[in-house]
């Protein structure tokens, strides 16, 4: 890649009028450099960059905790524009990064905004390449926290100890308004003409991100893929320390060859309640296992013979109903069965993301030892979560009716494998907003969501995986063609491929009982 960085004070911008487009012959090519950026309201520009890729094969670093994307091929040039926003009072500094095809006919007249994951607001690589590759203006922001998904000791806290409100604010929310505003007035500027078609595009935190946009401008894009959202914030990111709770209230600590032993034992119990035994629990709340069925059962590990104890089975049946308060009042949702321990209940290593949370945000205290917390004090912890965040991170508000008045549409899909945010979350969401606007089919209008059978956040797992949600979505914004099922694809254990169509919520793909098991002409969609 060749780049070429023009800071805005340094450089003559071109005006809307030069558009950035030159024309050479019957060859239209734009010219990337900088150009003037309209302010989003409330924000000011800082300055504007631009750096120029000649395309073909993309590479990625590493980035760990994340995995590195696969080089992407094929890649027309295109141009890099960061903006760079700050608030007055809030004194920080917002990246915005536009990537837009250098070609203007290689432009669908698409803006895709891509999501974040963990406490990243957005990546500023792969996900930006790939929407470019497919014709789509695309921008990330970092929200003025950074670039680590992990590590939030720099922005969570100010000096003197409290929560750094306008940066949390930029996180939560204020941030991907202002990437929708600033990107469609670059693509705007850089091609002349506007944004046919506007869409978000993001899982788990870029989940939630666009359940966020749903609710708060319902008119900054028209269509909003949001995939495994980790919606209703100030609760899942304490609820998913449940595990260390009873870790250390019950005094037991079974090893992760223990825990799974209680998942392949669930999984062989509930496979066929669909018709069909391949490995996988369709609908895990139809899965009424109890983990006490295991007692004194003998599981190898690491060489080793160990005898399932009653103890292990009520750390489980904890563990998946979820945690609750001292006087047995549900506060949240567990992992369902099926979806692996590994993350959230291994003994003494608590889930990053609501470690990181309750830590800085809630205590304020970064040496807190979230793997003591008795039931009393961890049900208070969630209290103070909901009271203090939920206003500012909830993401949870079910009136969706000003993004249906403005024409929009939403598509989610959650695995049901999934070990980070538990997916009866997004059925929650999606049944409070069922109560409020009319039930199922009124909802389905204008909001559907997928629940992906043995799949786990945001892809990966036995299951079948989605393959073009995002192209599900823009058929039913640009052509009217609401999604009543999603293509997922795999390969089987024995090689053979395996295709479904998954079914909208609240249905679930019932194995017709004739026809190739591995194929999704042999199901149909039925209400359990």
């Amino acid at each position: 890649m060749a780049a070429a960085i023009v800071p805005l004070s340094a450089a003559l911008a071109p005006t809307a009028a030069d558009a950035a487009i030159h024309h050479n012959g019957d060859a239209a090519t734009t010219v990337c450099s900088t150009i003037p950026v309209s302010a989003p309201s409330g924000a000011k520009v800082e300055s504007v960059r631009a750096a120029a890729h000649a395309g073909g094969t993309v590479t990625f670093p590493d980035a760990p905790p994340l995995p590195t994307p696969a080089p992407i091929t094929d890649v027309p040039a295109w141009c890099d524009i960061t903006v760079t926003l700050t608030h007055p009072g809030a004194n920080d500094h917002v990246n915005v990064k536009i990537s837009l095809p250098q070609d203007p006919h290689r432009w669908t007249g698409r803006f895709q905004a891509t999501g974040g994951s963990a406490y990243l607001a957005g990546d500023f690589g792969a996900p930006l390449v790939t929407a470019v590759k497919a014709g789509y203006v695309a921008a990330a922001t970092d929200a003025g926290v950074g670039q680590s998904p992990v590590d939030v000791s720099g922005w969570a806290l100010t000096a003197d100890g409290k929560v750094d409100t306008p940066l949390l604010k930029n996180f939560a929310s204020r941030s991907l308004h202002d990437m929708a505003v600033v990107g469609k007035d670059v693509a705007l500027k850089f091609y002349g003409s506007p944004v046919r078609y506007a869409y978000w595009n993001g899982c788990s935190t870029g989940g939630r991100q666009g359940f966020a946009e749903a609710q708060d401008h319902p008119n900054d894009f028209q269509g909003i893929l949001a995939d495994a959202p980790a919606t209703n914030w100030d609760r899942f990111a304490v609820a998913t320390l449940w595990p260390q709770v009873v870790f250390n209230e019950e005094k037991t600590y079974p090893t992760q060859c223990e825990l799974e032993a209680f998942n392949t034992a669930a999984v062989k119990a509930c496979d066929t309640l669909d018709g069909v035994k391949d490995g996988i629990i369709d609908d895990p709340r139809s899965c009424h296992w109890d983990a006490h069925r295991l007692i004194g059962a003998k599981v190898l590990c690491d060489g080793k013979e160990i005898t399932i104890s009653a103890a292990d089975a009520d750390v489980v049946d904890k563990i998946w109903a979820g945690p609750v308060s001292p006087g047995g009042e549900k506060l949240w949702y567990g992992p369902n069965k099926g979806a692996s321990f590994s993350y959230l209940a291994q003994v003494g290593v608590p889930f990053f993301v609501a470690d990181s949370w309750v830590k800085y945000f809630v205590e304020k205290d970064p040496q807190f030892d979230t793997t003591t917390l008795t039931y009393g004090r961890f049900a208070q912890i969630f209290r103070q979560s909901q009271r203090d965040f939920n206003d500012v991170i909830g993401t949870d508000d079910p009136d969706l009716s000003a993004f249906r008045k403005a024409g929009g549409k939403l598509l989610s899909w959650h695995g049901q494998a999934d070990a980070l945010v538990p997916t009866q979350g997004s059925v929650d969401y999606r049944e409070r907003v069922d109560r409020l606007m009319g039930g199922d089919k009124k909802v389905d209008d204008f909001y559907r969501l997928f629940l992906f059978p043995g799949v786990t956040h945001c892809g990966g797992g036995p299951g079948a995986q989605p393959t073009d949600a995002l192209g599900a979505l823009v058929k039913w914004v640009e052509k009217g063609q609401a999604p009543a099922t999603l293509a997922a694809a795999t390969t089987g254990a024995d090689g053979r491929p395996v295709t479904r169509d998954v079914c909208r919520y609240p249905q679930v793909a019932r194995y017709t009982g004739h026809g190739d098991p591995a194929t999704a002409s042999s199901y149909r969609c039925a209400i359990d």
